[in-house]
């Protein structure tokens, strides 16, 4: 549906991309993820032909987003992050000005603008002004409008900004509708909850390049590995740290009194020969669980510009 290859642009001697790489399955709910000034509005505006990049190519549903940006305005439907103003317009003009700028008129224009507010829950706001709308009504009103020609894919900008709790879950729960029925979506957010409740696939760019990237699955054992082991013994605590120190999938070991805190690269499987290979050893284990993480942990942990320091700081707290 979507591949972009090797994407550079800079402003003077700002690389806002910097050879970005990214692809996105059809049907896929992804979600495009970053800190401030990572390329994500630039990447975006590429896509959507607002903006020419320096070099390197960007594929969507077969349409060079560069070289056919007319063809391309076909493929896709923009929800930005703002909905721009339309004052003295009502909700049902609102939607057949853009449907008669896909050439629909007559009873399908119609036809297709009640379908769309319906989709949205905006059908009995047909008669009011855009003007007057809530900010989660102007939401959805951008999204339906944004669907009227049927595009491949669904770009959206900072969706559910501004929302109060309640209107993001349901413009979540529109959206969410829209990836069953088939519908390849792509949303930037900061919102990572959301994101990680919401999406098939994740992300996270940085510098103008992709960090990772791959089905929630993927990014949620990342985020498990992030965590540290909590290894609770009664006893043998030397021996149980030399056994962890010796371990490879070890990076760091700190100790309070009779608790262990590790942190282990390895997967569910290696934690529980982590476990197995502390029992055989004849250590007495009370407690062993791996801390809870969530899409921020890592999203923390990879856009991190400092140098991480692997420490084994028993000595210190331990005494040992």
């Amino acid at each position: 549906m979507l591949n972009i290859t090797s994407l550079q642009k800079t402003y003077g001697n700002y690389h806002a991309l910097d050879g970005l790489d990214m692809k996105i399955e059809a049907g896929s709910l992804y979600g495009f993820v970053g800190p401030n000034g990572a390329g994500k509005t630039t990447t975006i505006k590429i896509m959507t032909g607002l903006l020419l990049p320096d070099s390197g190519s960007v594929l969507i549903d077969g349409i060079d987003a560069v070289r056919e940006p007319y063809r391309l305005k076909e493929k896709i439907g923009y929800v930005p992050d703002h909905f721009g103003v339309y004052d003295n317009l009502k909700v049902s003009e609102y939607m057949e000005f853009f449907a008669s700028c896909y050439r629909l008129e007559g009873l399908k224009l119609r036809k297709r603008c009640r379908t769309l507010l319906a989709q949205v829950g905006l059908e009995d706001k047909e008669d009011f002004y855009v003007d007057g709308l809530s900010r989660g009504m102007k939401q959805r009103l951008c999204l339906a409008r944004a669907l009227i020609h049927d595009p491949a894919l669904l770009i959206m900008d900072e969706p559910t900004a501004g929302l109060d709790p309640r209107t993001r879950v349901e413009f979540r729960d529109v959206v969410r509708e829209l990836s069953e029925q088939g519908k390849t979506i792509l949303i930037s957010s900061h919102l990572l909850e959301d994101l990680s409740e919401l999406c098939t696939d994740i992300g996270i760019i940085d510098a103008g390049k992709m960090i990772i990237s791959g089905s929630i699955e993927e990014i949620t054992e990342r985020i498990h590995t992030s965590k540290p082991v909590i290894i609770t013994v009664h006893g043998k605590l030397s021996e149980a740290i030399r056994l962890l120190k010796e371990h490879p999938l070890v990076q760091t070991i700190t100790v309070k009194d009779q608790e262990i805190m590790v942190g282990f690269t390895g997967t569910a499987e290696e934690e529980s020969g982590l476990l197995a290979g502390l029992v055989r050893a004849g250590v007495p284990v009370r407690g062993f669980y791996r801390e809870p993480g969530n899409l921020e942990a890592v999203f923390m942990q990879i856009t991190n510009h400092e140098k991480e320091r692997v420490v084994l700081s028993y000595e210190d707290e331990s005494g040992l």
